[in-house]
């Protein structure tokens, strides 16, 4: 690792310290600055799958860094530039190999605000990546996003890191027809001649990779009891699906009412569920948000665990989101096992025989990977999802229930909206520890040989 890699960048959010450049993605974003708010409008035309967009980014510059006399944003080459501003002036700026560099007039002070102002054009397409193309993604009747870790450049610019949060208000405009739908709570719906303007607000804290996008021919339906003081929780499907999609989410209130009892108040306002009319190979994990495909709709437990994964993920993965992407296992683990935990209070299989039955198929494959830092080749790695739901169980049976759920709930209020590393992790279970638990997950997190199964 070179000595950029290792000086360390320490972040407001949570107090986690952070390495400069991410060791899995260092030409993604730049911790020379921090954004703290988008403010997105976008035109998008599915036919010609057109997108013309503003953004205005709302910034700081780092107190460490010395003055800022370059800056570098995240955004897709083939866009078409038009206005670049910084603090209202046109910079020197330069667009390529996915980079946007600018040089404001000035050097911008340490800590100092300041905005950003781009607007583009273009055809979004989804990214390179060793996992294919992600990010915009065109179907057949409208698009979805799926940014997981470094699509987000394809349809807008960004700082793309996942420890730099921001709170987003996106204005979207489209053919009257589609509806769109992201992760946020809906301010505004105008219509005028034939297209359709909606506007959705996040304040919370997200991460880049973390804006979801939905459009398409969708109709709502609302999952919640209104008339109950619940989280407000909404579904999105095509018409002819609406009675599929009832069916299928009909156990996601109770999942929502299990989930804020094991892990603690649920961190947004409401929750959204979206199905497309297509085949995804993985439902899409957004921000108070979630995208399924039709295939994710079949009944039985295939499909009811990827319901309970991603409502998870807004408490591991969205409100406490990862300082880098050594740290996925964070994200995972916890969301496997919080689908053992639903099977268990279900009715369904207990959370230890789920735990039983991934530990014979992980010692059933190879041994290499380490789960703390498993890597970039094997980040998604289903091994890294099993060996995570493991490790949880095997620190519940160490803790016992009542400090492994006390601890749960104490980790998902510090850290709420903010930034988490393994280290931390570990800092924070000693507190709940009768006795050390240090080897155990020494072993689970950084060995790579399988060790004993939790008895």
């Amino acid at each position: 690792m070179s000595p950029r890699e290792t000086r360390q960048q320490h972040s407001a959010a949570g107090g986690v310290s952070l390495p400069e450049v991410d060791p899995y993605f260092p030409t993604s974003g730049d911790p020379r600055y921090h954004v703290h708010r988008y403010e997105i409008a976008l035109d998008y035309r599915p036919d010609p799958n057109r997108l013309a967009g503003t953004a205005r980014l709302n910034a700081i510059a780092a107190p460490a860094v010395g003055p800022l006399a370059e800056f570098t944003l995240d955004l897709a080459a083939g866009f078409r530039l038009g206005r670049v501003l910084v603090n209202g002036k046109a910079p020197h700026y330069a667009h390529r190999a996915g980079k946007l560099r600018l040089r404001p007039a000035k050097p911008l002070p340490p800590g100092a605000a300041f905005t950003v102002e781009v607007h583009w054009t273009g055809n979004p397409r989804p990214v390179r990546s060793p996992w294919g193309g992600i990010g915009w993604e065109e179907l057949d009747d409208g698009a979805l996003v799926a940014s997981q870790p470094i699509g987000a450049p394809s349809w807008y610019p960004c700082n793309d890191r996942p420890a730099d949060k921001a709170s987003y208000q996106i204005s979207l405009t489209t053919p009257s027809p589609y509806a769109v739908v992201l992760g946020g709570r809906l301010l505004t719906r105008t219509v005028k001649s034939s297209s359709t303007t909606w506007v959705y607000d996040q304040p919370a804290p997200t991460s880049s990779y973390l804006v979801g996008v939905a459009i398409g021919q969708l109709h709502q339906i609302r999952l919640d009891d209104p008339d109950a003081e619940e989280v407000p929780q909404f579904g999105w499907a095509p018409h002819p699906l609406v009675p599929a999609f009832a069916a299928g989410f009909s156990r996601q209130p109770a999942m929502m009412r299990l989930f804020q009892d094991l892990f603690g108040p649920y961190p947004f306002d409401r929750y959204t569920a979206v199905v497309v009319d297509e085949e995804l190979d993985v439902p899409v994990e957004a921000q108070a948000m979630a995208t399924f495909g039709t295939n994710h709709l079949e009944p039985g437990w295939a499909s009811e665990r990827m319901v309970a994964h991603e409502l998870a993920h807004q408490w591991f993965g969205n409100s406490l989101s990862v300082a880098d992407w050594r740290n996925i296992w964070l994200n995972e683990g916890f969301a496997k096992y919080a689908e053992w935990l639903w099977s268990e209070r279900a009715g369904g299989a207990s959370a230890a025989e789920r735990a039983a039955k991934a530990y014979q198929l992980l010692a059933s494959l190879p041994q290499d990977l380490r789960l703390a830092d498993p890597g970039r080749r094997l980040m998604f790695d289903d091994r890294l999802y099993q060996r995570g739901g493991v490790t949880v169980h095997a620190l519940r049976v160490a803790l016992g229930d009542e400090a492994f759920f006390r601890m749960l709930r104490d980790w998902t209020r510090l850290h709420r909206h903010s930034v988490v590393s393994t280290e931390l992790f570990l800092a924070h279970v000693r507190r709940y520890a009768v006795t050390p638990v240090e080897e155990l997950l020494h072993d689970w997190l950084i060995e790579t040989v399988l060790p004993a199964f939790p008895a």
